[in-house]
């Protein structure tokens, strides 16, 4: 068998968990498992958090159908909400929260016939201007809603833009644009994403919805999740498939773009670009190899990288390499390669085995 394997820590999935929890007392919280749980596996996750998460958070119907076929009560929330009238019937039937994010999706709602009442959380655009009602439509369509028999709960939702940037100005007017609303009697309202949940108090509201953090990565530039007290779950650990003297002035990979300014002892690991490991991660790009960090040399290939192994004398063929995990924190790699742990940890591809543990 080739040797890679994505090994999934349920015990630290938990331990993050309860920290978003104890960071807002009293409050619950959805644990955001859209795009297969982050790459760690959905129905893996959802078992593991059954019995402490007050619901879930998913992107798609076909996400909360796959959920509920291991999960029969567990409480979810469709964030992106339904596309179509025939839609909320769906997910009447799969007894969803509903996100409804404008006009035409409210029209669509009122329009469908369904075999019991949702739970709906009308989304405001308080800033981002992605998705969302405006503060009026907000004001307008509560009534419409408030008294519609398609419509069990009535909810509030909103998302930060730039909740990752503490002290952001752009936080402070959101969050006024949200709480200028309270006359309206919401049964619930839920604002805080990964980095409200960590920040900003203000914006605890009734539900959290914790994503990145529960995976043990960060959503700060400028503060590491170690700091933070967030353990990973995710450790991607591949093998040592070969090993070979380079002399000095030889070049190493596709572009011949590493070349070797000392006699130097390559090793070849076995992980690309098509098992998830970013194609843009520089050369000097540090993994773990019996403890001790080496660089990367060259490109990353579809299926192999190289690292430079001449200040590791002891590696041998089959040492474990650590590509990220809790020595090489997934987030440094991210910051590397110009991009977020988010996009690494959806990118880990299918032919990577998942192991829990």
């Amino acid at each position: 068998m080739r040797p890679l394997i994505a090994t999934v820590d349920l015990a630290a999935l938990r331990h993050n968990y309860s920290l978003a929890r104890q960071c807002a007392p009293g409050r619950k919280a959805f644990a955001v498992v859209k795009a297969d749980a982050y790459g760690h596996g959905a129905r893996q996750v959802v078992a593991a958090l059954a019995d402490v998460a007050d619901g879930f958070a998913v992107c798609s119907l076909e996400e909360a159908a796959e959920i509920r076929a291991v999960n029969e009560q567990a409480r979810m929330l469709l964030l992106e909400g339904c596309f179509e009238a025939a839609e909320y019937e769906a997910a009447a039937e799969l007894r969803l929260d509903v996100a409804v994010q404008g006009s035409a999706n409210a029209e669509q709602l009122l329009a469908a016939s369904l075999p019991r009442p949702l739970n709906v959380w009308m989304k405001l655009d308080s800033g981002m201007h992605r998705l969302g009602f405006t503060a009026e439509a907000v004001r307008d369509w509560y009534p419409r809603l408030r008294e519609a028999p398609q419509v069990a709960e009535l909810n509030l939702m909103s998302h930060f833009a730039c909740a990752d940037e503490r002290g952001h100005p752009l936080n402070e007017l959101q969050l006024e644009q949200f709480c200028a609303l309270c006359e309206l009697e919401f049964d619930h309202r839920s604002m805080a994403n990964s980095a409200a949940v960590l920040t900003l108090a203000a914006a605890h509201m009734d539900w959290l919805r914790p994503g990145i953090i529960l995976y043990g990565a960060t959503p700060f530039a400028e503060l590491s999740a170690e700091a933070l007290g967030l353990k990973p779950v995710m450790t991607l650990t591949a093998g040592l498939i070969a090993i070979r003297d380079v002399p000095a002035g030889e070049s190493v990979g596709y572009g011949a773009g590493w070349v070797a300014q000392r006699p130097s002892r390559i090793g070849t690991v076995s992980c690309g670009y098509a098992d998830g490991y970013p194609r843009t991660a520089p050369s000097g790009t540090s993994v773990v190899i019996r403890g001790q960090r080496v660089p990367l040399a060259g490109r990353v290939s579809m299926d192999m990288l190289a690292v430079d192994l001449t200040d590791l004398p002891d590696a041998q063929l089959g040492d474990a390499v650590e590509l990220w995990g809790a020595q090489m924190p997934i987030d440094e790699l991210a910051q590397a390669c110009g991009t977020i742990g988010y996009e690494l940890l959806t990118k880990v591809t299918r032919r990577v085995p998942r192991r829990y543990i």
